[in-house]
Order: structure tokens, then C-alpha cells, then sequence
């Protein structure tokens, strides 16, 4: 009689149910794993072999016929060992097969019979909570599963300790979920001396969530700034930390049952692929994914490769992913803040210094970000380096912690009118809503839209950064000011 056992598979950031059946037929020893199964787990039955073995058990002399349901999806990786030997041991009555039904099992095994982690625990967790089974991992991952409210979780460090569990001859004990408390960051945006614009140009990214970029020569201090904009965005809640760490397991990232407890900020390198910004063919999160939550700094930004930065628009646009490719299509969270830097011309030294680039190459340098990609950028800022007396001998800058309050506060004006989202990625009719313009107000957007020929999209993203500009400031409207300040922070070059 064929025995069931569930299971599950990680399908980008998502958890898959895959049921493991197994059944004895009396014909010549052997294994045959069907179910549209990659190399590795075809591999597995030699590794379930010599961990049943290790655990005093005998292998059953028969035919061994595991399906892996449904056929139609491929299943990869190594998670699914732990499942089929327990499925083996139910089929062949070692183990109650009443029992082995009411766990979702996943685990890879060695040959001793150890149980080794797994990517994809807190989404593993999540589809054992909507079963309504109890999840058995691994104990080197199951404390990041735990941390999924409602789910049950139990962890082990062998087979041997889940086959004596489900015989009733030892006790597992659900895990615990300890949440780990924030670091406080090494960095300070008080680091940052002078550069009164750009400091107020991340104020109001963090407090909108508006996409950035700054233009100006090496060394004026674009990195430091985009370095201390997670210092200054408000703290991660326990919903987005979750949907944070979720992203970091199914990228094999989170090691240990922690929260990621402070926003991400990823800085690839310029020579990264559209596969490592997006994902790759594996249905692996990229780069973009993994700074859900947080902050994608994409530093010397027109050495990019084009087709790089043209993958970001639907990002930028809808806060997601959507990623085809031929082992299928998923969709993974993409809610963040976009900083860029730039130097103005390919030697860096244009207005500062001796710069022999023509007008031409500096054209064709800054051209190398497409119109459609500078108009989802809500702020433009350029930054002229400090002099010498400034910048060893002036005044430090304002603290990240009291920045940080002013943009909690702004992001609270923002949730008591209702808004789920932070004012930069609000659509269209949303925006209607929130940010009413007066006669004075929406004269200065109708002649400033002329002025810089603003598409509708630009259009749209300066009266986002005026709300913004409103709620740091306390003001229930948006005000002509706000509007004629949002308007400074359109490219001008």
C-alpha cells in the first residue's frame, strides 16, 4: 500500500506542497524516483540507502517506486531526502504511517543519517501553517522557521531523532523563535560635513521612499551619503523584517533563526548581469529582490551595462519582480529605494579640475541613462566638493537619529491619512487624495512642467516629492513652496 508523505519545494521566495509517494512492489531491489525529478534528487536514493542503513534499519528488499507530485513540476535540490526516507520507512511499516502524515517533512541527509539545512525555511513555514501540519527541518534552519506566527515547527539533528519521534519513543520540542535585537549601524550620517542639498535630497527619500541620484566628481561624497540612508529610513516592522528574511532564505542567505533585523542595502558591482540584478535561471532572487525593504545603490551608474538598468523600469514602476524563464515564472518583492551615483564626465573631473573631455563624450556618457530611467527618479541632486577649511575644520553634520525622527514622523502623517504605501510609490488616484494643490500650488506645476518639459510621469513624481516636502514640514496641504522645491530637484542637466 502506498504511504504519502508531504513536502515541500522553495519556487522562487515561494513554498510549493509536494507530496512523496512511496510504495514496495514485490520484483528485484531497486529504486525509481519519478516526478520530473532534476539529477539531485535522482542522486538521493543512495544517500536515503546508507541513512536508513545508519539508523539500524534495513533497507527493503523490494521495488521501490517514489513519486514526487505533482509530475509536472520539476523538483531540485536536496530537501526533499528527508520525505522520502520517511516514506520509505512508513511503506515498510517501520514507522506509523498515521503519524508520518500529519508532518511536512523537509531536510537533506548524509550518508551518516545527519539532517543539513535547507534553503527556504521561513517560506517552508508558511506553507506547513496553511496545511495545518507540522513542519520537521533541520535544526540548523528550523529556528528561522519558527519565526512565522501560527506555524509549528519541530527540528532535528538526524534521522534517527525523527524516526524515534514519530514512533512515540522520544519528544521533539517546538522550536522557539527568538527575534534578534538591531545593531546599531557603524555609520552616521553626522560622518557627512557640509552638502546641506543632498543631505536634505535623502531626508526626503527616506521619508517617501523616493529614488535618488547624485551627479558629481570622485571623492565629493556620494557614497557616504548613500551609505548612511538606511541609518535615517524608519525601523524595519516585524511583517517587513519577515518578508526581508524570506528573501535572504530562499537566496541561502540568513544563517541561523535571526530576523534580519536592519534594512538591506545592496551595492552591486557595475559589471553585474541583468540575472544578478533580477534573478537567474535557478529562479534565484537577484540583487534587486534582495534589497527589498531597503536600499539598491548602484554606484558609478552609467558603467552599468544598458541592458541592466533598462530591467530596473517595472521595478521602479511596481514594486515587483515578474521573472520568466524556461523553468517557469515568478513573481518576488521589489519594494525599494533606488540610490544612483554618477560622475559628471567619463574622467570625473568636469567643472572641479582640468577635464579634457569634449561636450560630445560628456553627452554621450550621461546618455548612457536612457530618458525612461532619469524619469522615474524622483531626485536629481548635484554635489560640488567641499573645500579644505570645510572639511576638516567645519562643523559636523546633523545626526542620523535625529534625522531619523523627522522622517518617522513624516512616514506617520503619511499612515494617518490612510496611505498603505510611502508617498513615492503612490498611483496615480491615490495621490489625487493626498496631495490636493491650491490655486498658487498648482499654477507653480503647470509653468514648472513647461519650464522643464516634464512628462506626465515626471509630472506625477514632483507633486510626490512636494507631499513629502509637506509632511516633513508639518503641513496639512501641499503648498506653492513645497511644489517650487520638489521642482529644484529636476535634472538640469
Amino acid at each position: 500500500m502506498a504511504v504519502t508523505v508531504m513536502s515541500g519545494a522553495l519556487r522562487g521566495v515561494d513554498a510549493v506542497p509536494i507530496e512523496v509517494e512511496v510504495d514496495l512492489m514485490r520484483r528485484l531491489p531497486s529504486v525509481c524516483i519519478v516526478g520530473l525529478a532534476a539529477s539531485a534528487v535522482r542522486e538521493s536514493a543512495e544517500r536515503i540507502r546508507s541513512a536508513i542503513e545508519s539508523v539500524e534499519e534495513e533497507f527493503p528488499r523490494k521495488r521501490v517506486v517514489v513519486n514526487l507530485a505533482p509530475a509536472g513540476v520539476k523538483k531540485e535540490g536536496t530537501a526533499l531526502d528527508l520525505p522520502m526516507a520517511l516514506g520509505i520507512l512508513a511503506a515498510d511499516e517501520r514507522v506509523p504511517a498515521a503519524a508520518v502524515q500529519q508532518v511536512m517533512a523537509v531536510g537533506e541527509l548524509s550518508l551518516g543519517g545527519a539532517l543539513r539545512p535547507v534553503r527556504g525555511a521561513l517560506s517552508l513555514a508558511l506553507l506547513s501553517r496553511e496545511l495545518g501540519l507540522t513542519l520537521v527541518l533541520p535544526r540548523g534552519c528550523a529556528a528561522a522557521a519558527a519565526l512565522v506566527p501560527g506555524a509549528t515547527v519541530v527540528g532535528a539533528d538526524s534521522l534517527a531523532q525523527v524516526v524515534a519521534w514519530l514512533r512515540g519513543e522520544e519528544t521533539l520540542q517546538p522550536v522557539e523563535a527568538h527575534r534578534a535585537e538591531q545593531k546599531p549601524s557603524d555609520v552616521d550620517l553626522a560622518d557627512v560635513r557640509g552638502q546641506a542639498v543632498p543631505r536634505l535630497a535623502l531626508e526626503i527619500a527616506a521619508a517617501g521612499g523616493h529614488h535618488l541620484l547624485m551627479l558629481g566628481p570622485p571623492g565629493c561624497g556620494k557614497s557616504m551619503l548613500a551609505q548612511r540612508l538606511p541609518t535615517i529610513l524608519p525601523p524595519l516592522g516585524f511583517e517587513e523584517a519577515l518578508q526581508t528574511t524570506r528573501v535572504h532564505s530562499a537566496a541561502g542567505l540568513v544563517r541561523g533563526g535571526q530576523l534580519v533585523a536592519a534594512r538591506p542595502f545592496r551595492a552591486p558591482h557595475h559589471s553585474v548581469t541583468v540575472a544578478g540584478l533580477v534573478g537567474d535561471q535557478t529562479l534565484r532572487p537577484g540583487e534587486v529582490s534582495l534589497a527589498h525593504n531597503g536600499v539598491l545603490f548602484l554606484d558609478e551608474a552609467p558603467e552599468f551595462a544598458r541592458s541592466a538598468l533598462e530591467v530596473l523600469r517595472q521595478p521602479l514602476e511596481d514594486g515587483v519582480v515578474r521573472l520568466s524563464r524556461a523553468r517557469g515564472t515568478v513573481e518576488y518583492p521589489a519594494s525599494i529605494t533606488l540610490v544612483m551615483a554618477a560622475n559628471p564626465c567619463t574622467c570625473g573631473l568636469r567643472g572641479v579640475g582640468s577635464c579634457q573631455c569634449t561636450d560630445t563624450a560628456v553627452a554621450r556618457y550621461l546618455h548612457r541613462l536612457s530618458g525612461p530611467i532619469l524619469d522615474r527618479i524622483d531626485l536629481h541632486v548635484e554635489l560640488s566638493p567641499l573645500g579644505s577649511s570645510e572639511l576638516i575644520d567645519g562643523p559636523r553634520g546633523e545626526s542620523s537619529a535625529a534625522v531619523r525622527e523627522r522622517v518617522v514622523a513624516a512616514r506617520a502623517r503619511q499612515h494617518a491619512r490612510g496611505q498603505v504605501l510611502p508617498n513615492g510609490r503612490l498611483g496615480v488616484a491615490e495621490l489625487g487624495r493626498v496631495a490636493r494643490l491650491g490655486v498658487e500650488g498648482r499654477t507653480a506645476l503647470v509653468h514648472g512642467a513647461g519650464a522643464h518639459r516634464l512628462s506626465a510621469r515626471a509630472t506625477s513624481r514632483v507633486l510626490k516629492v512636494a507631499r513629502t516636502l509637506a509632511d516633513l514640514a508639518g503641513s496639512v496641504g501641499v503648498e506653492e513652496p513645497h511644489v517650487v522645491r520638489a521642482l529644484s530637484f529636476r535634472p538640469r542637466w
